[in-house]
């Protein structure tokens, strides 16, 4: 057993030469991404070259107003499309949350008001007058509904009266 143990002088140098070649692998890198900058700011954005004349200087004008503006459109392409994977990202987290269904509803407590204390809650100061909610409705009388006795009569004329289909259209009619 103490034989596959690493002595720590052994381990010591084993990490000093994995963090020597991972330091040189960074470099390598930073080296390799500065040079890639360099070369995409070449092709990019050439030098600069000051014509003499006004004429020339209007012209370059004219081309770099058009190459902002094709940047300009790349710019909002890319916002676009960026602002609708954030909105994708969200929505898939939202079905995951669902999915997995551990978010609780928090009970809500019950709450007891009354009609004043309401409208003082959503209004603030400018309610002062306790409201009567029975106050403002409106006087209903019942009509008593006087039945027409001839109806009730003679049960045989009614039916005869509703007979056969033409009694039946009466009928219809009549309920509409």
């Amino acid at each position: 057993m103490s034989d596959k143990k690493m002595t720590s002088s052994r381990r010591h140098h084993l990490k000093s030469l994995i963090l020597g070649i991972a330091k040189e692998l960074l470099e390598a890198e930073e080296k390799q991404t500065e040079e890639e900058r360099v070369s995409y700011m070449e092709e990019k954005c050439p030098a600069l070259s000051l014509p003499s004349s006004v004429q020339e200087l209007q012209d370059l004008c004219k081309q770099l107003h058009q190459k902002i503006d094709v940047v300009d459109e790349e710019r909002y392409d890319m916002s676009i499309k960026v602002s609708k994977s954030d909105k994708e990202v969200e929505d898939l987290k939202i079905k995951i949350q669902d999915l997995k269904g551990k978010f609780k509803k928090p009970a809500l407590k019950k709450v007891r008001m009354s009609a004043d204390s309401m409208l003082q809650a959503l209004l603030g100061s400018k309610h002062k007058v306790s409201m009567d909610l029975r106050a403002n409705l409106k006087q209903v009388k019942k009509e008593v509904k006087e039945e027409d006795k001839d109806a009730v009569g003679d049960w045989r004329k009614n039916v005869e009266d509703k007979a056969g289909m033409g009694g039946r259209k009466k009928m219809f009619e009549t309920d509409a």
